[in-house]
């Protein structure tokens, strides 16, 4: 049962391990030891989610090191309180069933790579293409019958600045999801925060299909994506934050940082308060948090995504009222109201001024995220070639 906390009110000085329940979405993990990992405690092979009532962040989890003090055992605790309620399906993902074959997953790979519509294509490229979109809706559709809440699923990254790409992709995975009778409002399509990305975000949110916009490092990026009217927008704390003690240049991070604030922390304070100042439907999610005080100064966003070492570390804390770091709402609706933004930040963003008002930081990470995506999303395609076709094809 859901404890129901006032906005106003702190939250109590040690968390109760029935405090966090109901979740919405997960992250994907970057990395395909992180899944194996994941694969081999959990035999869903998903990411745990757990949430707060309305008055607090819902809260994500993953376990990413089943090797730890915090492995297998704190697994199936954690697997008995708050059982998984969302997903997310990647090339990662993928990647990580495939080094784990004995997984239940395992036959939506092998039901993909049999899949005469893709047999069909007489392009190699377009055939292994098909089969990653097929393998994406199988285990997609698979975790849709194992959880109540949405499946995010992937799209694939070196389509970032082809908006009508990512739009024709979208469709083609919501074909495959409407074949395998999934609704659409089960469904996110995770989609890189470029100018192209966003614009193909605005365009399938008119049409009803909810986009999950991801990579965001900057403001405008944030802005822009409300503006468009994506349903999730996810910002990486700890990378923007990593970037500015190790470099210097960027008019946005160097303006907070002069101010001895945090720039991961302050950019989502920020996108919260224009989307709940200004009115949008987007709801904001944050990843990459990197330890307890993350989550301490957040609280009040709308998701979190946490590792398990930190989920397990703030079940096991005692914090009071009068320390540091409390468990107090430090955003909400109300307090959004009374935040102060520029008349640069409040224009309608187009191509110029978005691609004008990107500093070197969120430009250099979004670099660096995409080519790390289309890699992997290369890696699995090279898999499925060469154990294509399987034995029973």
């Amino acid at each position: 049962m859901a404890v129901s906390l006032p906005s106003s009110s702190p939250l109590p000085a040690s968390l109760p391990s029935n405090l966090l329940t109901r979740s919405r979405l997960l992250s994907p993990l970057s990395h395909a030891l992180q899944l194996k990992r994941l694969l081999a405690s959990s035999p869903a092979g998903r990411t745990r989610s757990f949430s707060l009532r309305s008055s607090s962040p819902r809260v994500g989890a993953f376990a990413a090191d089943s090797s730890s003090a915090v492995g297998s055992e704190l697994s199936t605790e954690l697997d008995a309180v708050f059982p998984p309620t969302a997903a997310t399906v990647s090339s990662s993902l993928l990647l990580g069933i495939c080094s784990l074959p004995d997984t239940k997953f395992g036959s939506a790979i092998e039901t993909a790579l049999a899949d005469s519509a893709c047999y069909e294509q007489d392009d190699p490229n377009d055939r292994l293409s098909c089969f990653c979109d097929k393998a994406l809706v199988n285990v997609g559709t698979d975790l849709a019958r194992l959880v109540p809440g949405r499946v995010s699923t992937e799209v694939d990254a070196r389509l970032a600045y082809d908006a009508l790409g990512i739009v024709r992709k979208v469709h083609r995975l919501l074909q495959l999801y409407y074949e395998l009778e999934v609704p659409s409002e089960r469904l996110l399509f995770k989609i890189p925060s470029t100018w192209q990305g966003i614009e193909a975000a605005k365009l399938l949110e008119s049409e009803g299909i909810q986009t999950h916009l991801t990579f965001v490092y900057s403001f405008p990026q944030a802005a822009a994506a409300a503006q468009a009217g994506a349903s999730v927008i996810q910002i990486f704390v700890g990378r923007i934050r990593d970037w500015s003690r190790n470099h210097t240049g960027d008019p946005e991070l160097d303006a907070i940082c002069r101010k001895g604030e945090d720039p991961g922390l302050e950019l989502v304070a920020k996108a919260y308060n224009y989307i709940h100042k200004y009115g949008h439907k987007s709801k904001l999610m944050v990843a990459a948090i990197r330890n307890k005080q993350d989550i301490f100064s957040l609280l009040g966003v709308d998701y979190m995504i946490l590792p398990l070492k930190i989920l397990q570390s703030l079940k096991e804390s005692i914090t009071y009222p009068d320390e540091k770091y409390s468990f107090v709402r430090k955003l909400s609706p109300s307090s959004a109201m009374t935040y102060n933004f520029s008349q640069e930040e409040l224009v309608n963003w187009d191509e110029a001024s978005f691609s004008s008002a990107m500093g070197p930081a969120s430009k250099e990470l979004l670099a660096a995220v995409l080519e790390g995506y289309a890699n992997q999303t290369k890696r699995v395609e090279e898999l499925f070639g060469k154990i294509w076709p399987p034995p029973n094809v």
